[in-house]
């Protein structure tokens, strides 16, 4: 398959998560804890991630898997698909609407193509290796080409908290100090919207620890088609690694504010 076709894939694996996901809005929900009691599972990650998995497995028999909630298939193709069901669980028990559904495939060398799916906003964020980074919504698409790359005084910065209370408090120092040097942070709950919205120009910048594979492998490659460049955190004590996106003219300062402890 080319990426074009891969991608079309991702967004038919995505659109069936994301109608799953709705079928479940308003409720009530089986929920267990996953890493920590902050950390949430409930019957909709579930019911989402199994439509997916059908999906693809249907599909491409032959390719890996890796799924957050814990299904994972060995690749027989070199293919792999990297799936966040629902990314923003916390978010989607509350009924605040900021969550999504990201799907993305990759080889040895990285992401080939993702999509990540807001189906509260009706928007879709997509990106192939060799193409442009997209927004489709209300029937319109348009390319991305990341924010304009303001001083960093004035960049409204987007980021997240880890679910270990360790790594949360180690946090607060660098939020702190960062939030001295900015408009403005923002911290909404769903990392793939969050490099998503970054591509579109909505944030600055945006960084955070701890995140896994599906929170950031389709939309990390949204974000470096629209043009910014993306860096790993230094890891330190109770700070695990993490990623930081911006456009060239901020990443220096930023990494300078949020890469020590």
């Amino acid at each position: 398959m080319t990426e074009d076709e891969l991608l079309a894939l991702a967004v038919r694996a995505a659109r069936a998560g994301g109608d799953a996901l709705l079928a479940h809005c308003g409720r009530e929900l089986a929920v267990a804890a996953k890493s920590s009691p902050t950390d949430p599972v409930s019957d909709a990650d579930l019911a989402s991630e199994a439509a997916i998995r059908a999906l693809l497995r249907d599909e491409r028999p032959a390719d890996g898997y890796l799924g957050e909630e814990g299904s994972a298939r060995t690749t027989e193709s070199g293919l792999e698909w990297v799936v966040d069901p629902l990314d923003g669980t916390v978010n989607f028990l509350y009924g605040i609407p900021q969550w999504s559904v990201s799907v993305a495939v990759r080889d040895g060398d990285g992401t080939l193509a993702g999509a990540v799916l807001d189906p509260c906003r009706g928007e879709l964020f997509t990106a192939t290796r060799a193409g442009p980074a997209q927004l489709r919504a209300g029937g319109v698409e348009r390319t991305l080409s990341g924010p304009p790359g303001r001083d960093l005084r004035h960049a409204l910065v987007a980021s997240g908290l880890a679910y270990d209370a360790r790594v949360r408090a180690a946090q607060g120092p660098v939020l702190s100090r960062l939030g001295a040097e900015v408009r403005d942070l923002r911290r909404f709950g769903s990392a793939a919207l969050d490099l998503c919205w970054t591509a579109a120009g909505r944030y600055d910048a945006y960084f955070e620890r701890t995140v896994k594979p599906w929170d950031i492998a389709a939309g990390e490659l949204i974000c470096r088609r629209a043009g910014l460049e993306v860096h790993g955190l230094t890891e330190h004590p109770d700070l695990p690694w993490g990623i930081v996106v911006a456009p060239r003219a901020l990443v220096g300062g930023l990494l300078a504010l949020v890469d020590g402890p």
